[in-house]
């Protein structure tokens, strides 16, 4: 039998000028397949690469058949290649893992007969670590997985994109009409039935995380934006607080004029008044933030455009 035609897993692994670390990815997630006799295909998705990485691809998939790729038209981010990997998956399941070598391909197995044991509709990989990174960096992520564990009703603290999905999630996932995406949350927000396996974050293969201070603060920003309301509502509760404070200070400011105590001077309506400058202009960005968001998701753009396939069904 063509193990091509008919694999049972599909490995998306979302790639982006990751050129020097493909040919020993490639061979990694091979290894720890074979080894437990799983009909598969890996599908590679060159999100807009700059170096050799599709050109990398294509060797792969020269060589082996059950190698498949798709090139993005230019970088959409992780998201959208994550999305466009999964729409070309033939699999009854489908694994997630990057292609740096942080998660740990022998766990592919595990997951991956977890699943096969039935009731398992999602494999999740929770780290044991962040693995080394810098401590601010940290402190930003766990806020982040803070915020959106309140406010978007996702917990997320230490989840990753590392995770095994049956057909009929990956599915699901596919179809939601959505534009901004953030799949971590998503895959948490369908619920279905899941197990979680742990696993330590591994050194990169090669070269630096594509997430710069910049690209990580707009993806935080985003995604609490697509998965809460919670910064608009905060804009109304502050509205509320400062209407009482200045309603308790025009009491105030009031009975001392009454008793002829009123003191002189423009100090405190020039703090008032760049207080309430600065409060306005913060939730006036806040709703332009928010208003900006529809407009993107109105104009109906889709996730990804795809430039270029190999070895994909139907090409």
């Amino acid at each position: 039998m063509n193990e091509n035609k008919n694999p049972v897993l599909s490995v998306v692994v979302p790639a982006y000028n990751e050129g020097p670390a493909l040919a020993e990815a490639a061979g990694q997630f091979r290894l720890a397949l074979e080894a437990s006799d799983i009909a598969y295909e890996l599908i590679f998705v060159d999100d807009g690469s700059e170096d050799d990485t599709w050109t990398q691809i294509m060797g792969l998939a020269r060589e082996d058949e059950r190698v498949a790729g798709v090139k993005l038209s230019k970088n959409f981010g992780k998201e959208g290649a994550i999305l466009a990997g999964l729409a070309h998956a033939r699999g009854k399941a489908c694994a997630l893992i990057d292609c740096d070598l942080q998660h740990p391909p022998e766990m592919l197995a595990q997951m991956y007969h977890i699943w096969r044991a039935g009731g398992t509709d999602i494999v999740e990989g929770i780290k044991n670590s962040r693995g080394k990174e810098p401590i601010l960096y940290t402190f930003f992520s766990n806020l982040f997985y803070f915020l959106i564990g309140r406010t978007g009703n996702v917990q997320l603290k230490n989840a990753s994109d590392f995770q095994l999905l049956d057909r009929r999630v990956v599915d699901i996932i596919i179809n939601l009409p959505e534009r901004q995406r953030f799949f971590r949350a998503l895959s948490s927000w369908v619920g279905f039935n899941r197990k979680q396996v742990r696993y330590d974050v591994k050194p990169r293969l090669s070269g630096k995380s594509k997430f710069t201070g910049i690209r990580s603060t707009q993806y935080a920003l985003n995604n609490i934006a697509s998965f809460s309301s919670a910064p608009l509502q905060v804009v109304t509760i502050t509205g509320v607080i400062f209407l009482l404070f200045f309603l308790g200070l025009g009491i105030h400011t009031f009975a001392r004029w009454l008793t002829g105590t009123a003191v002189e001077g423009f100090t405190t309506v020039i703090l008032l008044l760049l207080i309430i400058g600065a409060m306005l202009m913060i939730s006036l960005g806040v709703i332009g933030f928010y208003v900006g968001k529809i407009y993107e998701e109105l104009k109906g753009r889709p996730a990804y455009l795809v430039e270029d396939r190999v070895n994909v069904q139907g090409e």
